[in-house]
């Protein structure tokens, strides 16, 4: 069995009079892939935010390698090993690609102390990155850029990266692109949490899954489990992974 990397309990967080989420419990095991699914609203973006520090936890714990991140400022819950890609992205579009990757690497002051070894294995997962290296991150398309915000998160090797819907009005070629990088990294035993609506996508990445509603967590289980009952994805999710594209 897996050792729990980040462990959720009781979460609550509030967003100026706005109580959004309530008491939310689960856990992301070591080198697998948790998906955290739901309807819209349901309080997976704020999960994401509060677990990166970006909106703060009002009651319960997170707990990131058995130390409590509740309470830490967004730069320093990066440093200890956990990216964020955010559903807007979060690249710099009037960098360059290159610029962009130098300021994701903690490491590097500029490209020329970029791990060589590791960025062609980046292009090796995103060969467009090597094509339009000296190019603004603005001109890329909507898919380019979804590849450089993954990019940027794996510049350096992380313990945990949580991406927010990365898929999100992409092409099905682009998305699979996307699924092929995610299972080599999965392959090297990255944890990943990820908000996804695509259940293709979820399908074919999760190993555990946890549900959210109304700002709770109202289901946790094997990925597979509900990849493989319909009555469960229409109870949870209002749709069934069977015949959603």
């Amino acid at each position: 069995m897996s050792q729990n990397l980040l462990e959720l309990t009781g979460v609550h967080t509030h967003i100026g009079a706005y109580h959004i989420l309530h008491g939310v419990d689960f856990v992301v095991p070591e080198g697998e892939v948790t998906m955290l699914l739901g309807r819209n609203g349901a309080g997976k973006t704020t999960t994401l935010r509060t677990i990166m520090g970006l909106w703060q936890a009002s009651a319960g714990d997170l707990r990131f390698k058995g130390r409590s991140l509740k309470g830490q400022a967004t730069p320093d819950i990066a440093t200890q090993g956990i990216a964020y890609v955010p559903e807007s992205m979060g690249i710099f579009t009037d960098l360059t690609v290159k610029e962009n990757m130098v300021l994701a690497a903690r490491a590097a002051r500029n490209a020329s102390e970029l791990d060589t070894q590791r960025l062609e294995w980046i292009f090796g997962l995103f060969p467009a990155l090597k094509k339009f290296w000296l190019y603004p991150a603005g001109k890329l398309s909507g898919g380019q850029k979804q590849m450089l915000a993954v990019a940027r998160a794996i510049c350096e090797p992380r313990a945990l990266i949580l991406i927010d819907e990365p898929s999100k009005g992409l092409a099905p070629s682009i998305i699979n692109n996307l699924i092929a990088a995610f299972k080599e990294l999965k392959r090297q035993k990255t944890t990943i949490l990820l908000v996804e609506q695509n259940f293709m996508m979820a399908k074919a990445l999760g190993d555990w899954v946890a549900v959210m509603d109304n700002g709770r967590v109202v289901h946790r289980g094997a990925m597979a489990e509900l990849a493989e009952d319909e009555a469960m994805q229409q109870r949870l999710l209002g749709l069934s992974l069977g015949t959603h594209q």
